[in-house]
């Protein structure tokens, strides 16, 4: 019962759609609108088809007071009227000279007057043409009386029955072989698709699946469905001499684009070959360029003054520079290009990537000119402003960092560019990164004495260099104690806080064991006995 409301359902729908079009055609119905003409004469704007009842009988041209398209419209009507008036007889149509003119004449009813220009747009003589309309307008007369006749309408009208009982078993078995396909499918191919579930381990989701298929076959159905209802309805909507129009109306709606898609590829296709030239071309001498980057970046080519860090962000500009190049050759041949849209589009375009995207190029600026600036590489310890982290990942925008407490730092290439940067990685691969911390020492404790101690702490300390060896400097000669600097090379600039971890507990260490206090004296006065260091204690030795 479901299936038989289904195939009946498309029928309402044909009816209700076949009252709508004619209202929305009434115009058509009674005017015979002048459509858009023989592809040929689209060149002459001057002259317009004269129809009836669809059908292109002749063309005519303009005149000063009626342009092509109201004369045309008005010398239809004038036959439609003729062919309507029975009484009128078709011998009675004939060719009349009146003060030279030539007249088209349906009895007493005038049709048209025959120009020399009419003659001229046919190239040939008037008389001929005169002869050739005469015959045209008597066989349009003929066919319109002929199909508006009883038996006929109502050979038509059994047609028409026919068809749409065709039209709903067709729908009928349609919807039923769809629906019979989809089971069929659906039984066969389930267990496969829950397989290729498991298989995937779930990154393939068997519902999604079935969500594709039920659309694919929902997609057919209703391509099916609105195919055979547009054949149907262009088929009925012929059949009469009423709607006659219609069906040509729509059958030109759809049928002039793919028309104009048509001629417009067939005539794009040399234009097409250049393009893919073009492509081809352009392809190829980017994978040449590339070869040649990449034997830079693997050390295989080598060029003077020039890092083989700067080998791929050369490429990627490079790149950039042809691509541009091969779209500015190829933009004239791309469709539509000299539309006064697709101008009108490139400079808003234009206009809107030059106010809203300053900073966007000044970080691509900026992210190029890092690149040829070295001041560091992928996997180095840098500190920027504030910042300190290891460079994980430098783009074209921004560059990304790892602090040491595992942050993510993402910095506009713009601020890099504009900021100092220290890195603390790049000269410890070669020289060596000093590290330093500095200690306020009391007067009274030999210099050599910190000294040796300072010393003693930087060789107790893993991962600091014995050569260079360590070595210590007096800053400054305090209000209240001396300022010691001890500075000792390592090789691992990563592992930096943690060897000043160890180099700060074996400080401690250090002057704990040799009873002196890390501790500037803090006093208002000068003291009774002045805090100086005896010559005799100035080479004390250490504790053992």
């Amino acid at each position: 019962m479901n299936l038989i409301v289904k195939a009946i359902r498309p029928i309402g729908m044909i009816v209700l759609f076949t009252l709508c079009m004619s209202v929305i055609f009434t115009v058509v119905l009674k005017g015979q609108e002048i459509s858009k003409g023989d592809p040929e004469l689209l060149d002459l704007p001057k002259f317009a088809q004269v129809k009836v009842d669809g059908n292109v009988l002749f063309y005519v041209k303009g005149i000063a007071s009626y342009s092509a398209g109201e004369r045309a419209a008005a010398i239809g009507k004038r036959i439609v009227k003729a062919a309507a008036n029975r009484s009128i007889p078709v011998d009675s149509v004939k060719l009349v000279v009146v003060e030279g003119q030539l007249n088209l004449l349906a009895g007493k009813e005038f049709i048209m007057q025959i120009l020399d220009d009419d003659a001229k747009a046919e190239g040939i003589d008037r008389t001929v043409l005169a002869k050739w309309i005469h015959q045209k307008t008597k066989t349009a007369i003929i066919s319109y009386r002929h199909e508006r006749s009883g038996p006929v309408l109502l050979k038509k009208s059994l047609y028409a029955l026919g068809s749409a009982i065709l039209f709903a078993a067709s729908m009928f078995l349609i919807i039923w072989l769809l629906r019979k396909l989809n089971t069929t499918i659906t039984s066969r191919i389930k267990s496969k698709i829950d397989s290729m579930e498991d298989k995937s381990f779930r990154l393939i989701r068997s519902a999604h699946l079935w969500k594709g298929i039920n659309i694919l076959f929902r997609t057919l159905k209703i391509t099916v469905v609105v195919l055979i209802t547009a054949a149907f309805l262009q088929y009925i909507l012929g059949l009469f001499p009423y709607t006659k129009g219609i069906a040509a109306y729509t059958l030109s709606i759809f049928l002039d684009p793919v028309i104009s898609i048509s001629l417009g590829f067939v005539n794009f296709l040399p234009n097409l070959a250049f393009l893919i030239i073009i492509y081809l071309v352009t392809r190829y001498l980017l994978k040449l360029i590339r070869m040649f980057f990449s034997g830079i970046h693997e050390g295989g080519i080598k060029i003077q003054n020039f890092d083989d860090e700067w080998a791929m962000p050369t490429y990627k500009i490079t790149r950039l520079v042809v691509i541009i190049f091969a779209f500015v050759v190829a933009y004239p041949y791309i469709p539509g290009s000299e539309t006064n849209a697709f101008k009108g589009i490139s400079v808003f375009l234009g206009v809107l990537l030059s106010l809203g995207s300053s900073s966007f190029i000044s970080n691509i600026i900026a992210g190029y000119s890092m690149t040829y600036r070295g001041a560091f590489k992928i996997g180095d310890l840098i500190k920027v402003d504030d910042h300190v982290g290891f460079v994980e990942e430098q783009r074209i925008l921004v560059t990304r960092l790892r602090s040491r407490k595992n942050e993510d730092i993402s910095i506009p290439n713009s601020v890099m560019l504009s900021s100092n940067i220290i890195n603390y990685s790049k000269r410890a691969r070669d020289l060596g990164l000093i590290l330093h911390t500095t200690v306020g020492i009391g007067y009274e404790t030999p210099w050599r004495l910190v000294d040796s101690m300072l010393k003693m702490a930087a060789d107790r300390t893993e991962g600091l260099l014995k050569e260079p060896p360590p070595f210590v400097l007096k800053q400054t000669l305090g209000d209240f104690a001396v300022n010691y600097e001890i500075n000792a090379f390592c090789e691992d600039a990563s592992k930096m806080m943690t060897y000043y971890t160890s180099l700060h507990e074996n400080i401690l260490d250090v002057f704990n064991e040799n009873n002196v206090q890390i501790m500037t004296p803090a006093y208002e006065g000068d003291p009774e006995i002045p805090k100086v260091v005896p010559r005799d204690q100035w080479h004390i030795p250490l504790a053992q």
